[in-house]
């Protein structure tokens, strides 16, 4: 069905007719649940806080008893709620933050920990490309320029193989 399709299908439903379906697709689907909730309860802080605690435990997981968990370190849980973030609307500096707090939180961990993955590191450099690009399509370059320029600094003092790329990466905001 295409877009003007269903704008005329909705156009002869009565007001009751489509808040049935309103509410039906409320209750069948859980995206649609997601966004509601966030529409008329959009606390994007408990959003980051949220996304901080998921991401920080995936490097520094929480130990239970005498259980000594490994960290996962997977980019890909940082990437879902990203993602997640962008579609429910949520503010852009919000959304930097986060993608911010994914890269600093990995170079915390392999500060303290030898990372020797080559995938970790790449990972983090396409992570660090997408946020320069993000600030600059947002406009918001000027609020995190000092952020940016610290990750990329971390990544030269940690001697990552491949931190001379984030100083090329870094160079798209200086012009």
């Amino acid at each position: 069905m295409s877009k003007r399709e269903l704008k005329k299908y909705l156009k002869e439903l009565t007001k009751e007719q489509l808040e049935e379906q309103m509410v039906a697709l409320y209750e069948k689907f859980i995206p649609v649940k997601v966004y509601y909730n966030f529409v008329f309860n959009p606390n994007e802080n408990a959003l980051l806080q949220d996304f901080k605690i998921k991401v920080s435990h995936e490097y520094f997981p929480v130990q239970k008893g005498k259980i000594k968990r490994r960290a996962k370190m997977r980019r890909s849980v940082a990437q879902k709620m990203i993602k997640h973030f962008t579609v429910l609307g949520v503010d852009p500096y919000i959304i930097a933050d986060a993608m911010c707090y994914h890269i600093e939180i990995a170079q915390a961990y392999s500060a303290d920990h030898f990372v020797k993955q080559e995938l970790f590191f790449k990972s983090m450099l396409n992570s660090f490309e997408q946020l320069v690009r993000f600030v600059i399509a947002n406009g918001i370059t000027f609020d995190f320029k000092q952020r940016l320029l610290t990750i990329s600094q971390e990544a030269m003092k940690q001697r990552w193989q491949n931190k001379q790329e984030f100083s090329i990466i870094l160079e798209k905001i200086e012009d």
